[in-house]
Protein backbone atom coordinates (compact mmCIF):
# COMPACT_ATOMS: atom_id res chain seq x y z
CA UNK A 1 0.00 0.00 0.00
CA UNK A 2 1.49 3.22 -1.22
CA UNK A 3 1.82 5.66 1.84
CA UNK A 4 -0.28 8.69 2.20
CA UNK A 5 -2.29 7.07 -0.03
CA UNK A 6 -5.16 7.62 3.05
CA UNK A 7 -4.23 11.01 2.99
CA UNK A 8 -7.53 13.78 3.10
CA UNK A 9 -8.21 14.63 -0.49
CA UNK A 10 -10.61 17.46 0.80
CA UNK A 11 -9.64 19.68 3.55
CA UNK A 12 -12.57 18.93 6.21
CA UNK A 13 -10.73 20.82 9.13
CA UNK A 14 -12.33 24.57 9.20
CA UNK A 15 -15.47 22.42 8.94
CA UNK A 16 -14.71 20.04 11.09
CA UNK A 17 -14.17 23.16 14.35
CA UNK A 18 -17.30 24.56 13.26
CA UNK A 19 -19.35 21.50 13.62
CA UNK A 20 -17.20 20.61 17.24
CA UNK A 21 -18.46 24.52 17.87
CA UNK A 22 -22.44 23.97 17.10
CA UNK A 23 -22.45 20.74 19.07
CA UNK A 24 -21.25 22.96 21.72
CA UNK A 25 -23.34 25.84 21.75
CA UNK A 26 -26.34 23.26 21.02
CA UNK A 27 -25.52 21.72 24.22
CA UNK A 28 -26.08 24.93 26.18
CA UNK A 29 -29.53 24.46 25.88
CA UNK A 30 -30.42 21.33 24.48
CA UNK A 31 -29.96 18.06 26.21
CA UNK A 32 -28.98 14.89 24.18
CA UNK A 33 -30.91 14.37 20.89
CA UNK A 34 -27.75 14.04 19.53
CA UNK A 35 -29.00 12.20 16.48
CA UNK A 36 -31.74 15.06 15.48
CA UNK A 37 -28.78 17.40 16.56
CA UNK A 38 -26.49 15.52 13.64
CA UNK A 39 -29.33 15.36 11.08
CA UNK A 40 -29.83 19.29 11.10
CA UNK A 41 -26.09 20.36 10.77
CA UNK A 42 -25.96 17.67 7.99
CA UNK A 43 -29.19 19.51 6.46
CA UNK A 44 -27.70 22.64 6.58
CA UNK A 45 -24.50 21.49 4.59
CA UNK A 46 -26.52 19.39 2.33
CA UNK A 47 -28.60 22.51 1.16
CA UNK A 48 -31.72 20.56 2.35
CA UNK A 49 -34.83 21.33 4.60
CA UNK A 50 -35.98 19.55 7.23
CA UNK A 51 -39.49 18.43 8.95
CA UNK A 52 -38.89 17.56 12.78
CA UNK A 53 -41.68 15.34 13.95
CA UNK A 54 -42.39 14.71 17.59
CA UNK A 55 -44.64 15.21 20.72
CA UNK A 56 -45.29 18.53 22.66
CA UNK A 57 -42.56 19.55 24.63
CA UNK A 58 -39.54 17.60 23.49
CA UNK A 59 -37.71 21.04 22.05
CA UNK A 60 -38.70 20.60 18.68
CA UNK A 61 -39.72 24.55 18.14
CA UNK A 62 -36.39 25.25 20.79
CA UNK A 63 -33.92 23.51 18.52
CA UNK A 64 -35.52 25.39 15.30
CA UNK A 65 -34.22 28.51 16.63
CA UNK A 66 -31.55 27.69 17.81
CA UNK A 67 -30.20 27.32 14.71
CA UNK A 68 -31.12 30.31 13.71
CA UNK A 69 -28.78 32.18 16.96
CA UNK A 70 -26.21 29.23 15.37
CA UNK A 71 -26.25 30.93 11.87
CA UNK A 72 -25.50 34.59 11.69
CA UNK A 73 -28.22 35.17 8.79
CA UNK A 74 -31.78 36.52 8.96
CA UNK A 75 -34.68 34.13 10.47
CA UNK A 76 -38.20 34.30 10.52
CA UNK A 77 -40.47 32.20 12.24
CA UNK A 78 -44.28 31.41 10.91
CA UNK A 79 -47.11 30.19 12.74
CA UNK A 80 -49.14 27.83 10.75
CA UNK A 81 -53.01 27.73 11.71
CA UNK A 82 -56.30 27.29 9.81
CA UNK A 83 -56.87 30.48 8.91
CA UNK A 84 -53.66 31.13 7.52
CA UNK A 85 -53.81 32.34 3.28
CA UNK A 86 -51.08 31.86 0.89
CA UNK A 87 -50.54 35.53 0.95
CA UNK A 88 -49.78 35.78 4.63
CA UNK A 89 -46.61 33.85 4.27
CA UNK A 90 -45.31 34.76 0.32
CA UNK A 91 -46.57 38.68 0.44
CA UNK A 92 -49.22 40.48 -1.18
CA UNK A 93 -48.95 43.37 -3.58
CA UNK A 94 -49.92 46.77 -2.08
CA UNK A 95 -51.48 50.12 -4.10
CA UNK A 96 -48.73 53.00 -3.41
CA UNK A 97 -50.88 56.17 -3.27
CA UNK A 98 -47.66 58.37 -3.87
CA UNK A 99 -46.59 56.97 -7.53
CA UNK A 100 -50.36 55.37 -8.34
CA UNK A 101 -48.42 51.57 -8.77
CA UNK A 102 -48.88 47.72 -7.22
CA UNK A 103 -45.68 47.08 -4.65
CA UNK A 104 -45.13 43.74 -3.54
CA UNK A 105 -44.67 43.60 0.00
CA UNK A 106 -42.70 40.61 0.78
CA UNK A 107 -44.13 37.95 3.72
CA UNK A 108 -42.25 35.88 5.93
CA UNK A 109 -40.92 33.31 3.81
CA UNK A 110 -38.19 35.68 2.41
CA UNK A 111 -35.27 35.09 4.98
CA UNK A 112 -32.49 32.64 5.45
CA UNK A 113 -34.08 30.24 7.83
CA UNK A 114 -37.84 29.78 7.84
CA UNK A 115 -38.85 27.82 10.80
CA UNK A 116 -42.63 26.81 10.09
CA UNK A 117 -44.34 26.12 13.83
CA UNK A 118 -46.74 23.22 13.39
CA UNK A 119 -47.00 23.08 9.25
CA UNK A 120 -50.19 20.09 9.35
CA UNK A 121 -52.46 23.19 11.25
CA UNK A 122 -52.68 25.34 7.91
CA UNK A 123 -55.08 23.86 5.03
CA UNK A 124 -53.43 22.40 1.73
CA UNK A 125 -53.45 25.79 -0.08
CA UNK A 126 -51.27 27.23 1.86
CA UNK A 127 -49.12 24.39 2.62
CA UNK A 128 -48.95 24.24 -1.35
CA UNK A 129 -47.82 28.10 -1.27
CA UNK A 130 -43.75 26.78 -0.08
CA UNK A 131 -43.25 24.06 -3.19
CA UNK A 132 -42.33 26.68 -5.71
CA UNK A 133 -39.69 28.23 -2.92
CA UNK A 134 -38.81 24.58 -1.38
CA UNK A 135 -37.42 23.55 -4.70
CA UNK A 136 -36.37 26.49 -6.80
CA UNK A 137 -35.34 29.00 -4.00
CA UNK A 138 -37.52 31.48 -5.41
CA UNK A 139 -40.91 32.82 -5.02
CA UNK A 140 -43.16 33.68 -8.48
CA UNK A 141 -46.00 36.81 -7.93
CA UNK A 142 -47.84 38.60 -10.26
CA UNK A 143 -45.21 37.51 -13.01
CA UNK A 144 -42.61 38.90 -11.24
CA UNK A 145 -39.92 35.95 -9.79
CA UNK A 146 -37.92 36.55 -6.28
CA UNK A 147 -35.26 34.71 -5.52
CA UNK A 148 -34.34 34.28 -2.25
CA UNK A 149 -30.89 34.71 -0.58
CA UNK A 150 -28.19 32.34 -0.15
CA UNK A 151 -28.54 30.28 2.16
CA UNK A 152 -32.24 29.43 2.35
CA UNK A 153 -33.21 26.73 4.77
CA UNK A 154 -37.26 25.69 6.26
CA UNK A 155 -37.58 23.90 9.47
CA UNK A 156 -40.99 22.75 9.80
CA UNK A 157 -42.61 21.21 12.74
CA UNK A 158 -45.12 18.89 13.24
CA UNK A 159 -46.92 17.01 16.35
CA UNK A 160 -47.42 13.60 15.02
CA UNK A 161 -50.66 12.66 18.28
CA UNK A 162 -52.78 15.45 17.64
CA UNK A 163 -55.03 15.13 14.45
CA UNK A 164 -57.90 17.36 15.15
CA UNK A 165 -57.57 20.54 13.32
CA UNK A 166 -55.03 19.08 10.91
CA UNK A 167 -53.92 18.85 7.68
CA UNK A 168 -52.10 16.06 6.08
CA UNK A 169 -49.17 17.38 4.47
CA UNK A 170 -49.57 15.93 0.60
CA UNK A 171 -46.43 13.76 -0.78
CA UNK A 172 -45.11 16.51 -3.28
CA UNK A 173 -44.26 18.78 -0.38
CA UNK A 174 -43.07 15.51 1.96
CA UNK A 175 -40.70 15.16 -0.87
CA UNK A 176 -39.54 18.48 -0.64
CA UNK A 177 -37.81 18.07 3.11
CA UNK A 178 -34.61 16.56 2.83
CA UNK A 179 -34.54 14.65 6.30
CA UNK A 180 -38.18 14.13 8.52
CA UNK A 181 -36.45 14.20 12.01
CA UNK A 182 -38.49 11.77 14.62
CA UNK A 183 -37.60 13.45 18.09
CA UNK A 184 -38.32 10.99 21.35
CA UNK A 185 -38.31 12.00 24.73
CA UNK A 186 -35.27 11.93 26.68
CA UNK A 187 -34.19 8.88 29.18
CA UNK A 188 -34.05 9.49 33.07
CA UNK A 189 -30.54 10.90 33.76
CA UNK A 190 -31.29 12.96 30.63
CA UNK A 191 -34.62 14.24 32.34
CA UNK A 192 -32.90 14.93 35.59
CA UNK A 193 -30.17 17.21 33.48
CA UNK A 194 -33.18 19.17 31.95
CA UNK A 195 -34.92 19.92 35.26
CA UNK A 196 -31.53 20.42 37.20
CA UNK A 197 -30.76 22.70 34.29
CA UNK A 198 -33.75 24.66 34.61
CA UNK A 199 -33.40 25.07 38.16
CA UNK A 200 -30.12 26.52 38.52
CA UNK A 201 -30.23 28.63 35.54
CA UNK A 202 -33.17 30.91 37.72
CA UNK A 203 -35.43 31.94 34.69
CA UNK A 204 -32.56 33.01 32.93
CA UNK A 205 -33.29 31.95 28.63
CA UNK A 206 -30.20 29.06 27.60
CA UNK A 207 -30.99 30.38 24.69
CA UNK A 208 -29.42 34.31 25.06
CA UNK A 209 -26.16 32.44 25.84
CA UNK A 210 -26.10 31.13 22.18
CA UNK A 211 -23.01 32.74 20.36
CA UNK A 212 -22.82 32.45 16.45
CA UNK A 213 -20.92 29.84 14.80
CA UNK A 214 -21.55 30.28 11.07
CA UNK A 215 -21.88 32.31 8.65
CA UNK A 216 -23.48 32.67 5.11
CA UNK A 217 -20.21 32.88 3.43
CA UNK A 218 -18.58 29.76 5.56
CA UNK A 219 -21.69 28.08 4.83
CA UNK A 220 -21.15 28.49 0.68
CA UNK A 221 -17.20 27.34 1.62
CA UNK A 222 -18.72 24.23 3.16
CA UNK A 223 -21.31 23.03 0.92
CA UNK A 224 -18.76 23.41 -2.03
CA UNK A 225 -16.11 21.20 0.29
CA UNK A 226 -18.96 18.42 0.64
CA UNK A 227 -19.85 18.16 -2.70
CA UNK A 228 -16.39 17.59 -3.29
CA UNK A 229 -16.01 14.66 -0.78
CA UNK A 230 -15.03 11.14 -2.72
CA UNK A 231 -17.99 8.19 -3.55
CA UNK A 232 -17.22 5.14 -4.70
CA UNK A 233 -19.10 3.53 -7.72
CA UNK A 234 -20.57 0.94 -5.85
CA UNK A 235 -21.32 2.73 -3.16
CA UNK A 236 -23.81 4.56 -5.64
CA UNK A 237 -24.93 1.51 -7.27
CA UNK A 238 -25.69 0.46 -3.61
CA UNK A 239 -27.60 3.86 -3.10
CA UNK A 240 -29.55 3.24 -6.11
CA UNK A 241 -30.63 -0.48 -5.02
CA UNK A 242 -31.59 0.98 -1.52
CA UNK A 243 -34.14 3.32 -3.56
CA UNK A 244 -34.89 0.49 -6.33
CA UNK A 245 -35.86 -1.84 -3.54
CA UNK A 246 -38.02 0.64 -2.07
CA UNK A 247 -40.37 0.61 -5.45
CA UNK A 248 -40.42 -3.48 -5.33
CA UNK A 249 -41.29 -3.65 -2.06
CA UNK A 250 -44.36 -5.61 -1.43
CA UNK A 251 -45.50 -3.74 1.75
CA UNK A 252 -45.16 -0.28 0.29
CA UNK A 253 -47.89 1.31 -2.17
CA UNK A 254 -45.28 4.31 -2.95
CA UNK A 255 -41.49 4.03 -3.24
CA UNK A 256 -39.09 6.85 -3.27
CA UNK A 257 -38.53 9.62 -6.27
CA UNK A 258 -35.34 9.93 -7.91
CA UNK A 259 -35.47 12.96 -5.89
CA UNK A 260 -34.97 10.30 -3.37
CA UNK A 261 -31.79 9.63 -4.80
CA UNK A 262 -30.14 12.44 -4.78
CA UNK A 263 -31.48 13.29 -1.35
CA UNK A 264 -29.23 10.15 0.09
CA UNK A 265 -26.35 10.70 -1.82
CA UNK A 266 -25.56 14.61 -0.52
CA UNK A 267 -27.06 13.74 3.02
CA UNK A 268 -24.49 10.89 3.15
CA UNK A 269 -21.57 12.94 1.72
CA UNK A 270 -22.69 15.65 4.00
CA UNK A 271 -22.83 12.95 7.32
CA UNK A 272 -19.00 11.67 6.45
CA UNK A 273 -17.73 15.49 6.12
CA UNK A 274 -19.44 16.28 10.07
CA UNK A 275 -17.24 12.61 11.19
CA UNK A 276 -13.98 14.27 9.69
CA UNK A 277 -13.85 12.01 6.44
CA UNK A 278 -13.94 13.39 2.86
CA UNK A 279 -15.29 9.75 1.57
CA UNK A 280 -18.87 8.09 2.57
CA UNK A 281 -18.86 4.70 3.74
CA UNK A 282 -22.00 2.34 3.85
CA UNK A 283 -22.63 2.96 7.07
CA UNK A 284 -23.05 6.92 6.74
CA UNK A 285 -25.93 5.18 4.09
CA UNK A 286 -27.24 3.59 6.59
CA UNK A 287 -27.61 6.15 8.76
CA UNK A 288 -29.54 8.47 7.00
CA UNK A 289 -31.36 6.43 4.62
CA UNK A 290 -34.43 6.03 7.44
CA UNK A 291 -35.21 9.73 7.99
CA UNK A 292 -34.33 10.40 4.17
CA UNK A 293 -37.14 8.05 3.03
CA UNK A 294 -39.67 7.50 5.95
CA UNK A 295 -41.32 10.32 4.58
CA UNK A 296 -41.28 9.68 1.27
CA UNK A 297 -42.53 5.99 1.07
CA UNK A 298 -46.43 5.24 1.64
CA UNK A 299 -47.46 1.42 3.40
CA UNK A 300 -50.19 -0.54 1.71
CA UNK A 301 -53.40 -0.43 3.62
CA UNK A 302 -52.70 -3.83 4.83
CA UNK A 303 -49.25 -3.49 6.50
CA UNK A 304 -50.72 -0.31 8.29
CA UNK A 305 -53.57 -2.21 9.61
CA UNK A 306 -50.84 -4.98 10.64
CA UNK A 307 -49.09 -2.08 12.64
CA UNK A 308 -45.90 -1.98 10.39
CA UNK A 309 -44.38 1.21 9.91
CA UNK A 310 -42.49 2.61 7.83
CA UNK A 311 -38.84 2.79 9.50
CA UNK A 312 -39.30 -1.22 10.14
CA UNK A 313 -39.91 -1.81 6.12
CA UNK A 314 -36.92 0.55 5.78
CA UNK A 315 -34.28 -1.57 7.89
CA UNK A 316 -35.95 -4.64 6.25
CA UNK A 317 -34.63 -3.20 2.83
CA UNK A 318 -30.93 -2.13 4.29
CA UNK A 319 -30.33 -5.00 5.43
CA UNK A 320 -31.97 -7.26 2.47
CA UNK A 321 -29.41 -5.15 0.34
CA UNK A 322 -26.09 -6.44 -0.17
CA UNK A 323 -23.52 -3.90 1.61
CA UNK A 324 -20.93 -3.41 -0.85
CA UNK A 325 -17.33 -4.34 -0.06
Amino acid sequence: MEEGIFESRVDLSNLNESVKKIREEISHVIVGQQEMIDLLITSILADGHALIEGVPGVAKTLTAKLLSRIIDVEFNRIQFTPDLMPSDIIGTSVFNMKNSEFEFKAGPVFSNIVLIDEINRAPAKTQAALFEVMEERQITADGTTYSMEHPYMVVATQNPIEHEGTYRLPEAQLDRFLFKIQVHYPSLDQEFSIINGHHQRKGHPPIEDVKPVLTAEKIKQYRNAVQHVHVEENLIKYMAQIIHETRNNPSLFLGASPRASVALLNSSKAYAAINGRDFITPEDIKFVATPVLRHRIMLTPEKEMEGITADEVIQQIVEKVEVPR
